[in-house]
């Protein structure tokens, strides 16, 4: 059986919540009225996606049979519903027409190929009904790839600015929304926090000069290395110069030679309570309360190695190690706040993902303030904006983020301001609790990974 293919007048409607069920039995009238009718092959009434206002949406197609049979049903029975759907309802709907027709304009495949290159439905028209994609077998063009590589980012009525407009400026907005199933406009949570989470991290770490090295004229980087280290031994003489004059240590001239030479030469040692330098990794014995396999990992031996393979390296292994478990860190922070939202809200009849929603929500707002306090901090550099106006801003966003989670919390859960502060500093205490212990998570595993 092959479907229809004549013109198909389109009715879509935004019904006001409160007469939506009347909505439904009028229309649901029409459209056995309209079956009785010579011309009209089918009619189909189905939802569609929530206004923005909340409205839910409602659409009813006829299918004609031809042109003059539409003209007809346009001419006839489409006035009329029209009309009598504006006086009984009035200004409770918002009324949308159209007429819909075949699409024959546009090449298909070769050899007029009847399925669909990718799921195998029945081809009609130049996109698959199935899955949507393009009715043809030439590659595309390389315009096309770019297109499809940075559409969401340059295109403003893209999913990407709908919502990361009222994540940023909207507490709670997009938690709201999702729970009231108004998702169609916005992108999927989880894909939201991974693109803003590997946003951040390749804007914090990302050091051109490091991985396009090759492009940098190599006297001009030992120039700049050459600053950084007369930077750093200022700083260090500074810094001895202060604990010399409260006594804590004498001057650089009282140190072991050895360590002036590094002094001098601009390394960063560490000095003990003597004076003298730390250059051997020893750990005494000890004893590890805990697990039995914590016991069989965290043993001296082990931890000498451990220093031994930072000193080799001043360190860069492990920060290495450290940068690549943050995210980890993180996302393991998600779940354990989930079942503090959940323990504080034990009435709101909410399940554990819905908690989990709203610190995914968060989260991705979290990382979108430091990519743009990172952003900010660099803009001395290439625009002339005083430095104390780029630390403003960044202050201010700094106090922003816990005035957003407030604000979210009272209006994701609805409730009054005085309970929702006590709740407030109950999560943010665990938050800071539960970021430590993850954090100091991440901190072990880089060390042993080294």
């Amino acid at each position: 059986m092959t479907a229809p293919s004549g013109p198909i007048y389109e009715n879509h409607v935004f019904v006001d919540p409160d007469v939506l069920d009347d909505y439904v039995a009028w229309i649901d009238d029409q459209a056995r009225r309209a079956r009785e009718l010579p011309g009209i092959v089918d009619i189909s009434v189905f939802s569609t996606a929530d206004d923005e206002e909340g409205r839910p949406g409602r659409t009813c197609q006829f299918v004609l049979d031809n042109d003059e049979a539409l003209e007809t049903f346009i001419d006839g029975l489409a006035a009329e519903i029209e009309a009598d759907a504006l006086l009984q309802f009035g200004d409770s709907i918002s009324w949308h027409e159209r007429i819909l027709r075949e699409d024959t304009s546009h090449e298909l495949p070769a050899g007029e190929m009847p399925e669909c290159l990718n799921c195998g439905a029945h081809m009609r028209g130049q996109y698959c009904g199935q899955c949507g994609q393009r009715a043809r077998s030439r590659l595309i063009s390389l315009w096309e790839l770019v297109r499809e590589a940075f559409g969401d980012l340059f295109e403003l009525d893209s999913r990407l600015w709908h919502t990361a407009v009222p994540l940023m400026i909207k507490p709670g907005l997009l938690t709201f929304d999702y729970l009231q199933g108004r998702r169609a406009r916005y992108m999927p949570p989880f894909r939201m926090y991974l693109v803003l989470s590997l946003l951040f991290f390749l804007v914090a770490f990302f050091n051109p000069r490091e991985t396009f090295g090759i492009f940098y004229d190599p006297q001009t980087l030992a120039e700049e290395e050459a600053e950084r280290k007369r930077e750093g031994q200022q700083d260090a003489e500074e810094t001895l110069e202060e604990l010399a004059a409260e006594g804590i240590i004498v001057g650089a001239e009282g140190l072991p030679e050895d360590i002036q030479e590094d002094l001098e030469d601009g390394f960063n040692v560490r000095i003990n309570g003597d004076g003298t330098a730390e250059t051997e990794c020893e750990v005494s014995e000890f004893n590890i309360s805990g697990p039995e396999w914590l016991k069989r990992r965290l043993t001296p031996e082990r931890l000498v190695h451990v220093c031994e393979q930072m000193k080799k390296d001043n360190g860069r292994q492990f920060l290495a190690n450290l940068f690549d478990n943050v995210p980890v860190a993180l996302i393991v922070l998600l779940p354990i706040m989930a079942f503090v939202l959940k323990a504080l809200y034990p009435l709101s009849r909410r399940y554990y993902v819905e908690h989990l929603l709203f610190f995914v929500h968060f989260h991705a707002f979290f990382f979108l303030i430091l990519i743009m306090q990172i952003l900010i901090g660099r803009l001395d550099a290439v625009l002339p904006i005083p430095e104390a106006i780029g630390v403003l801003m960044i202050i201010a966003a700094s106090f922003y983020v816990p005035v957003y989670l407030f604000v979210a919390m009272r209006r994701v859960y609805g409730q009054g301001r005085l309970l929702t502060s006590f709740k407030y500093v109950v999560l943010t205490t665990s938050y800071l609790a539960g970021f430590i212990l993850t954090m100091l998570g991440a901190v072990t595993m880089a060390a042993f990974a080294i």
